[in-house]
């Protein structure tokens, strides 16, 4: 497993990181404690930080991680780095550049969501946490960083980062470039590749870590989808609700197959390139694929070996952009 510094903190952070929203239920059906012992296994294998959130299926993936930390912590000095996120009192207007920041985290209630996932993960303070919803004016309408400031004085949180929308790394340049928080989370994958334009050489200049999510394109940059896959997922799996409208699965399949033929010369499947490209960006501290069980585990880290990822191919793969945000 390689490590790399995360941003501004002293942090030195698995670069394949554990992605826990799966946990919750949400994306099938899922055991806690296959849950719990995939997070152990990962932890055993170098993987030092997981990142949840209190929405993910609504605390229990939080719970799961709480478990596994406090297994792990009693045989283990290793720390395990936790992130979560709270989202905004009131989720609205994601979309609009006017839309206010004022008033989505004021501290009471900031206070309240940070100690509520304090409770469910059995913890005392969090190493990270992030705002699950973010909004231009944040970058001059403060108020939700004096409140994420008095629970670092309090010792609730250590850190403090913001999640970007989906398929909006716009979103956090400003946010970047000014420096105001420690970490970014950005949707970052083969297609979605827009985040290298301005939002990472930002980050590079502050000093502030990037989280890349969704490098796997929740699951089709993994190259194991065949036609017949969507008919897998039940209704109220979130990849159904996903791709199961507006022909996107097929739309998906055929732009899959494309970069299979642009990635064979270089390796020999789509997941390893797809890892291994969201790690090539040196702004990128780590990244979060979600990981449902030991082979999982081992198909993911098994990329992390520090083999630099071949230049041509950076360039290649810029034809396969796709913005896109099925969510």
């Amino acid at each position: 497993m390689q490590y790399r510094p995360f941003g501004k903190t002293n942090w030195q952070v698995s670069e394949i990181g554990f992605g826990a929203w799966q946990l919750g239920g949400t994306w099938g059906k899922v055991d806690d404690q296959e849950s719990i012992d995939t997070l152990l296994y990962a932890f055993s294998q170098g993987i030092n930080f997981v990142d949840t959130a209190a929405l993910y299926g609504a605390g229990r993936s939080e719970e799961v991680v709480g478990k596994a930390l406090r297994q792990w912590q009693q045989h283990s000095k290793d720390p395990i780095y936790i992130a979560s996120k709270i989202p905004p009192a009131v989720w609205n207007q994601q979309m609009d550049i006017d839309a206010p920041m004022r008033g989505r985290y004021p501290l009471v209630y900031a206070k309240e969501q940070v100690e509520s996932c304090l409770r469910r993960l059995n913890i005392d303070c969090l190493d990270l946490i992030q705002l699950h919803g973010w909004y231009h004016k944040g970058c001059y309408e403060l108020d939700w960083l004096e409140a994420l400031n008095t629970l670092k004085s309090e010792g609730k949180v250590q850190h403090i980062g913001v999640s970007l929308h989906d398929a909006r790394p716009d979103q956090g340049v400003m946010l970047a470039k000014l420096g105001l928080v420690d970490s970014i989370q950005v949707l970052f994958n083969i297609f979605e590749q827009e985040p290298m334009l301005e939002l990472f050489p930002a980050a590079c200049e502050s000093n502030t870590a990037i989280i890349a999510r969704v490098p796997l394109d929740s699951g089709s940059l993994t190259g194991t989808w065949t036609k017949e896959t969507i008919e897998q997922w039940p209704g109220d799996d979130k990849r159904h609700q996903m791709y199961a409208k507006d022909g996107n699965f097929e739309h998906t399949l055929e732009r899959i197959e494309k970069i299979k033929d642009t990635c064979t010369p270089y390796y020999t499947g789509l997941a390893e390139a797809a890892l291994r490209f969201v790690l090539h960006h040196k702004a990128v501290s780590l990244t979060i694929p979600g990981m449902r069980n030991g082979h999982e585990v081992d198909l993911n880290i098994h990329h992390s070996d520090g083999a630099k990822f071949p230049n041509e191919l950076v360039k290649q793969l810029r034809q396969h952009t796709w913005k896109h945000s099925f969510y």
